[in-house]
Parts: structure tokens; sequence; C-alpha cells
């Protein structure tokens, strides 16, 4: 604080030891010694607009208020990528006293007419749901104002499934095993239904506290489980930083290791329902159209084990799909004639 203003400042410490130190420290061996700190504040800056998707010449002022931005070298960082001049002549304990009352006001849900407030918190890492194949599916991202709700539809893996398991994670990378696992719970009693049939709704919702809590509901039935966690629990700023950092130095490999474990799924998928489909009407089909789609289909489980590249598992799955296509249509035909 001496720093701010004078050019020595003149440190007395007494160590652990007993022993009593004086010190005396330059502005300008202050300013060294913290200029690494300030660099990377204005890389959070920078950032932060980023995320805000602002050009710097469209913020109209800047606002520092007490801490480190009393430091000389703070503001002049601050004006130097503004290109202004930053207003930091508030009291800092008034500030912190309004922005509280005015927070209070609003949680309160007191909103006046003209009320231009607007205060934010937002959520530091993104909240989602482990999906088949181990992928990520983002439910809350990241710098979302809170509170906040948000929902989406999820279904059944295979035919007469008849619970869910629900992995809910937090992080900016694309695959579970990288991200931090938050909490795990069951929603059963679903009705057996053939896969895909089920519409579980999942909602994701977070208070003002940052209390998250997940509730899922198969919608036919109305069964229904929920879990409430606090995300930021044992995360520290520290944290954080890193698991932003890794997502954006892993994002295309995350990627592309998404795009395959797509199209595994997919194959999965299609694997699972034609043979559930083989073994109800088989009778439908020739010998000869029989072996050529066991035939494909053998293929395409060799080609889920080996294949690396996404595209070309997208073609093998298409192509596994047509074979089948002339026993969809005579399955369909089969329920027309049994519903007539």
């Amino acid at each position: 604080e001496q720093l701010s203003h004078a050019s020595l400042a003149s440190v007395h410490l007494t160590l652990s030891t007993g022993t009593v130190v004086h010190v005396e420290v330059s502005q300008t061996q202050f300013f060294e010694m913290t200029q690494t700190l300030v660099s990377k504040t204005m890389t959070s800056v920078r950032r932060a607009l980023r995320d805000a998707h602002l050009e710097v010449n469209e913020v109209k002022g800047v606002v520092m208020v007490g801490g480190a931005t009393r430091m000389p070298h703070v503001q002049a960082a601050v004006a130097d990528l503004f290109a202004k001049q930053p207003l930091n002549n508030l009291n800092p304990d008034q500030v912190v006293a309004l922005g509280a009352a005015m927070q209070a006001d609003l949680l309160a849900g007191n909103q006046s007419k003209n009320n231009e407030w607007l205060l934010l918190d937002v959520i530091p890492l993104s909240l989602g749901l482990e999906t088949m194949g181990g992928l990520v599916e983002k439910i809350i991202p990241r710098n979302t104002p809170i509170p906040v709700a948000q929902a989406q539809e999820f279904t059944t893996f295979k035919d007469g499934q008849t619970g869910l398991s629900l992995h809910i994670v937090q992080g900016e990378r694309e695959v579970v095993d990288a991200c931090r696992s938050l909490a795990r719970f069951e929603l059963k009693g679903i009705p057996p239904m053939v896969a895909g049939a089920a519409r579980i709704r999942v909602t994701f919702q977070v208070d003002a506290d940052g209390l998250l809590s997940v509730h899922a509901l198969e919608q036919s039935s109305g069964v229904q489980a929920a879990i409430e966690i606090k995300p930021s629990y044992g995360l520290t700023d520290t944290d954080i930083t890193r698991m932003l950092q890794d997502g954006f130095a892993s994002a295309k490999d995350d990627m592309q290791a998404r795009s395959l474990r797509e199209e595994q799924v997919e194959a999965e998928r299609l694997l699972e329902a034609v043979g559930a489909a083989l073994e109800q009407d088989r009778h439908l089909l020739t010998d000869v159209e029989h072996a050529l789609i066991r035939k494909e289909m053998s293929l395409l489980r060799e080609q889920v084990m080996v294949e690396k590249d996404s595209s070309q598992l997208r073609k093998a799955v298409e192509k596994a799909a047509k074979t089948t296509d002339q026993f969809a249509e005579k399955r369909m035909n089969a329920s027309i004639q049994k519903a007539l």
C-alpha cells in the first residue's frame, strides 16, 4: 500500500524464530516482483472479453475498486489495454456495502420499473451428464448467470430398460474421464419399452447460492429421482483455472475423440436394434437375406473394435444400415397387416 504512493517502503518483520528483520523495498523492485501477476491478470481480462464476445473498443469505461487495483502498474496495464484511464477514486467499503445491498434487494424479488442494474454471478465450469460412450452432454455451459434452470430430454439405449444411471460431471472436456465427477444417482421404475421410446427429462437447477439440484423424470409414468450437490465444494480457483486451461488445450483432440465415440455409439445402437429385430422377425427373411445382414453386422462389429477414423466408421454404419432397409420394410408391412 505504501508503494502505491511512495518510492520506498520499510518492512519490519518478526520471524517465527524471533529474529527481527528490517528490509527496504523500492517501488521499482516491487513492480518487478509482481509483474508476472499483473500479466496473468491481463490475460484473464482478455479471456473475459472473449467470453463476453466483446472487443476492447466496445467497453465504454473501466471501474477499479480496492485491493491490488491501487497499484500504479496495475492501473497502467489496464489503461494501456483499454486505451482509457480507469475510474479508481471510489471508496471500496462503500462499493462493497452498496453492491451487497443491491444484490440482496434483487434476490428478494424487488424490481423497480426503470431498474438498469444487472448483477450477475456465473457458473465457472460447465455442468453436464455422462452419456453413452463416456461422453459429456453439457446442460449448463460455463459463464451462465445464476440462478438458472435448464432441461434436456434423454432416452433409453436398450429394449426393456427399466433404470437409468445418471452421472453428473463438471468441466470443459468432451470425455467424462477428463472431467470432475460430482455425483451419481439412479432413476428406477421406468416402464419396459423399446429402446428410444422413453422420454426422460433431466433438469439442472442452480440457485443463487450455487447449489445444484438435478431432477430426472420419466414423463409417461411419472417416476422420478433427484439429488442436490454443491459443485464448488473442494474446488479452488487454481483448480478452476487448470480445468479451463486443460479444456482449451485439448479442445481439438477432444472433439475428434467425441466424434469417434459418437459413431461407435451409433454403431452399437444399430447392432443392438438389428440383433433384437432378427431374434423377433427372422422368419420374414430368406436365408440369403439373413446371411447378408449377419455378414454386414459382423463386419461392422469388427470395425467398431479397430477403426479410429470417425468418418470411416460413419460410412460403415451407413452401409450396414442400408443393408437392413428391406428388412425394416418387411417388418413395417407385417405390423400393418397384423393391425388390420
